[in-house]
């Protein structure tokens, strides 16, 4: 995997960006000017960042691994400590599938019905590989997504959930605060 430089980093115009970020150059980026990267971030092959006009902002010792998709017009956003795995997606805007409308982006507006909405992980969630998380989410501080699972409604903190879709399982241990709280100690 190579990773852009920080000249290269520079150009893409990002609204923001943060110390120690690796973005692969096989990440495609749209709208840069509508993201926010904080520090300690890496974007690992093949992933979408397409921000809208409410913009993706992504916190502090984060990553996203590869062939994750942000996706939508809402915000996306990533605080600190969050985890992506490979293969997932998250849309702040999803078509109307119920028949009444048609879907997709060359359809005119008036003829849509688009559903866009902010999707907010937590500090310390955690979302397991090819899961789906639909527009209006807010994934709890602490959660846990299981691998596979289809999340469309908010999340509750410290819940571990999986399924299609996500079902809560338990509830996860906090002892990855005391870590952070020493990792930034360390850090400064």
């Amino acid at each position: 995997m190579a990773f852009l430089t920080q000249n290269e980093l520079k150009e893409i115009g990002f609204k923001t960006i943060g110390d120690n970020v690796l973005i692969s150059d096989k990440v495609s980026i749209y709208n840069s000017k509508n993201i926010s990267i904080g520090s300690n971030v890496r974007i690992d092959d093949f992933c979408i960042l397409s921000a809208g006009d409410k913009g993706i902002s992504i916190g502090n010792y984060v990553h996203i691994a590869c062939y994750v998709s942000l996706i939508g017009k809402e915000l996306i956003e990533v605080q600190d400590y969050v985890g992506i795995s490979s293969k997932s997606s998250v849309y702040s805007s999803s078509d109307d599938y119920s028949g009444d409308y048609l879907v997709g982006p060359t359809i005119p507006d008036i003829y849509k019905n688009v559903d866009h909405r902010p999707v907010i992980f937590e500090k310390y969630s955690l979302i397991g590989a090819s899961s789906v998380i639909l527009p209006g989410v807010r994934i709890g501080e602490g959660t846990a997504v299981g691998a596979l699972s289809l999340v469309t409604k908010d999340l509750e903190e410290w819940g571990v959930y999986i399924g299609s879709p996500v079902k809560y399982i338990k509830q996860r241990k906090k002892g990855i605060i005391e870590n952070a709280r020493k990792l930034e100690k360390d850090a400064n």
